[in-house]
C-alpha cells in the first residue's frame, strides 16, 4: 500500500494549514459519513471541544470531524471553520432544525513561538484545513498543528531553550487486510526516543549538544519549576467497526505508544489526549479475523511510529 499515512483508512480525509511567520497552524481529519467516536485521556490538562459526547455513554454515535491545533485554548475556534466547511457539504446529524456537523478537537500550546498569541488559529485557517482535506497521504513534520511544535520542553523550564522541533507525524500498520492509522502532533515535555533502540532521536540537549538523560530529567521535576506548555495529541482509527466502548477502549490501548517513545510522558501540566475513530460498516470482501486486542496492540505500535515520523522530518 502506496499511503502510510491515517488517510489510507478508507472514508477518511486530512488537510493542513497554517501560518509559517506565527508559528502555528491546524489539521483538520473529515469523516463526512461519520464515524464511531472513541476518547482516552492519559493527560492532566488538555485543552478540547466536544470530548464529553465522544464517552461510551454519551448518547451521539457518530462524528463527522476532528481538530487538532496550535493555539492553545484559542486555537479551538478554528473547529468553527470545519463545522462550517462540512454544514455547506451537507455532512452533518440530521436535526429538525438544521444539519449539524459534530467536530470535536483538541489544541497544543505553542504560544511560546507565536509573536500574536490568541488571533491564530482561527475559524477561517480551520476552514481553509478542511477545504485541503484529501485522501491522498497526508504531509508530515512541521505542518498543519505541527508547525510550532516543540519536544524536550522540560528542559527549558528556565534559562536559553532546549528544546527541538516536533512536529505531526503518521504511520500505517496492516495485519491481513486489518488497518490502523495514526497522527500524533509531538509537543512533548520529555525526549522522544525510539522504543526498538532505546536510544534518543529528539528533545532537549546541553550545551555539548548531547540529550539530556533521565537522572537530569529527575533533578529537573524534584525542582520548583512547573512545565505548562506541552501536550501530545493522538488520532487512530481502523478500517473495522466498533461500538463506542469498544472504539474507546482502542484509544486507551493505543495511548501506551505514546508512554514507549516519549519520557516522560502524561504528567500534571501534559494536555495529552487520544481520539479514536471507527467506521459504520466493514471494508468491501474483507473476510479475516480481528480481535480488540489485536487493534489495540496495532494502534499502540502506529501511535509509536508516528511519534518518530514527527520529529524524523524536516
Amino acid at each position: 500500500m502506496s499511503n502510510q499515512t491515517l488517510t489510507a483508512i478508507p472514508g477518511l480525509l486530512a488537510g493542513h494549514a497554517a501560518d509559517a511567520d506565527q508559528s502555528t497552524g491546524c489539521t483538520a481529519i473529515l469523516c463526512p459519513a461519520g464515524f464511531t467516536p472513541g476518547l482516552a485521556v492519559p493527560g492532566f490538562a488538555p485543552g478540547c471541544r466536544e470530548t464529553e459526547l465522544m464517552r461510551p455513554e454519551s448518547l451521539v454515535e457518530v462524528v463527522h470531524g476532528l481538530l487538532l491545533s496550535g493555539g492553545s485554548a484559542f486555537g479551538l475556534s478554528a473547529a468553527d471553520g470545519l463545522v462550517r466547511f462540512l454544514r455547506e457539504q451537507g455532512h452533518g446529524l440530521v436535526m429538525p432544525h438544521g444539519t449539524i456537523p459534530i467536530v470535536p478537537g483538541a489544541v497544543i500550546y505553542d504560544l511560546d513561538g507565536n509573536r500574536k498569541p490568541g488571533l491564530l488559529p482561527d475559524a477561517a485557517m480551520g476552514y481553509a484545513a478542511a477545504r485541503d482535506a484529501s485522501a491522498a497521504p497526508l504531509p508530515r513534520g512541521r505542518v498543519g498543528a505541527g508547525t510550532g511544535a516543540r519536544c524536550g520542553r522540560l528542559y527549558s523550564l528556565e534559562g536559553p531553550d532546549r528544546t527541538s522541533p516536533g512536529g505531526l507525524g503518521s504511520s500505517l500498520v496492516e495485519y491481513r487486510g486489518v488497518l490502523v492509522g495514526a497522527v500524533v502532533v509531538v509537543n512533548a515535555l520529555g525526549n522522544v526516543h525510539d522504543p526498538g533502540t532505546g536510544i534518543c532521536v529528539a528533545g532537549g540537549r546541553d550545551e555539548s549538544g548531547r540529550f539530556f538523560d533521565r537522572e537530569t530529567s529527575y533533578a529537573v521535576l524534584a525542582g520548583d519549576a512547573v512545565p505548562r506548555s506541552n501536550t501530545v495529541l493522538t488520532v487512530v482509527a481502523s478500517n473495522i467497526p466498533l461500538d463506542k466502548t469498544a472504539t474507546s477502549r482502542l484509544a486507551r490501548m493505543a495511548a501506551t505508544g505514546l508512554a514507549r517513545t516519549i519520557r516522560p510522558a502524561h504528567l500534571t501540566y501534559d494536555g495529552d489526549i487520544v481520539f479514536a475513530l471507527s467506521p459504520k460498516e466493514a471494508p468491501k470482501g474483507f473476510t479475516g479475523s480481528w480481535s480488540e486486542n489485536l487493534l489495540g496492540a496495532m494502534g499502540g505500535e502506529a501511535v509509536a511510529l508516528a511519534v518518530l515520523d514527527a520529529v524524523r522530518r524536516p
